[in-house]
Order: structure tokens, then C-alpha cells, then sequence
């Protein structure tokens, strides 16, 4: 699919990180962060966005790198998804305002030059032992762990369609 099949809607909310801070002055306060690979796009990941959303006037996203997103040793051949296409999957959500992507293995250089008011994260966090907790809090802002939607993982979904 070339860039003319893509509503342009869809694109302007991918945005590079050198665009940043043009971006983000024009989205409403306060911002929520949050980040992750987002490799098959589920139910869970789908509640967790709209719940994010909920906490603020504008949803960032910052997707993993597809090489950093390899670094997590997930499995060899993961992302299924390249980050081109994961960004533009991800856009489509109403919950979400903003897709940008992070190459190193934690998004704390990023979270430091957005600066959001609200960082998420999944229930499987321990917030208080994050950076980028202590980062958001040095400013004024909050950090907290949203429930997961019980039974919904990537890897899940993909042990049962390598089962099958």
C-alpha cells in the first residue's frame, strides 16, 4: 500500500520525532503517554487505549522500534508487524491522537523530551520501580498501571495460532 491509499487522516497522526514539538502543541492538555510493540492489535490492547484516553485530552502512543521491539526477546520472528504498519494500525484508534516510535529499549529519552502529564502503563507494572515514574513525577505529573483485560495477549494469540 503506497502513501496515496492512506486517508490522510490516518497519517496525520504518525509523527516522526523530530516533529514533535510542533505536533504536540497543537494537542489539547493534559497528554497521556503510554508505550509498547502493539504487534496484533486485540481486544486488550483496544480497552487499555480508550481507558488511557480517558484519563486526559490527548492519547500519545510511542510504538517500539521494530528493532527494539526485537530486542525484548519476544521471539525471533516478532514484530509479525513492521512499525510502519503498526503506527497506521494504531492511528485508526479514536482513543489515540498521537503515534511516534522509540529505538532504544526504554522510552525514557522520549518520555523526557514530551513531557506528558499522565504516563500508562499495563497492569503487569510495578510503577513505582519505573524510571520513567520518576521522570513524570519530576515535574508534577502521574504514573499509573491500568488492569489488564484478563485472557488477551499477542502471545497468547499467537501460541493458539501456531496450536492450530
Amino acid at each position: 500500500m503506497n502513501s496515496q491509499e492512506i486517508p490522510l487522516g490516518l497519517l496525520g497522526k504518525v509523527c516522526d520525532r523530530h516533529d514533535l514539538a510542533v505536533r504536540l502543541r497543537a494537542l489539547p492538555r493534559p497528554w497521556v503517554f503510554t508505550n509498547g510493540v502493539f504487534d496484533v492489535l486485540h481486544r486488550g490492547h483496544v480497552v487499555y487505549l480508550a481507558q488511557a484516553r480517558e484519563l486526559g485530552a490527548s492519547l500519545i502512543v510511542a510504538l517500539n522500534t521494530d528493532a527494539s521491539a526485537r530486542r525484548l526477546g519476544k521471539g525471533d520472528d516478532r514484530p509479525l508487524n513492521n512499525q510502519a504498519d503498526r503506527a497506521l494500525v494504531m492511528a485508526s484508534q479514536q482513543a489515540v491522537s498521537l503515534v511516534t516510535w522509540f529505538d532504544e529499549d526504554t522510552p525514557v529519552e522520549l518520555i523526557g523530551q514530551i513531557r506528558p502529564d499522565i504516563l500508562v502503563k499495563g497492569g503487569d507494572y510495578d510503577m513505582a520501580k519505573l524510571p520513567e515514574t520518576a521522570l513524570v513525577q519530576s515535574w508534577g505529573g502521574t504514573a499509573q498501571a491500568l488492569p489488564f483485560v484478563a485472557g488477551y495477549s499477542t502471545t497468547r494469540l499467537l501460541e493458539k495460532i501456531r496450536a492450530s
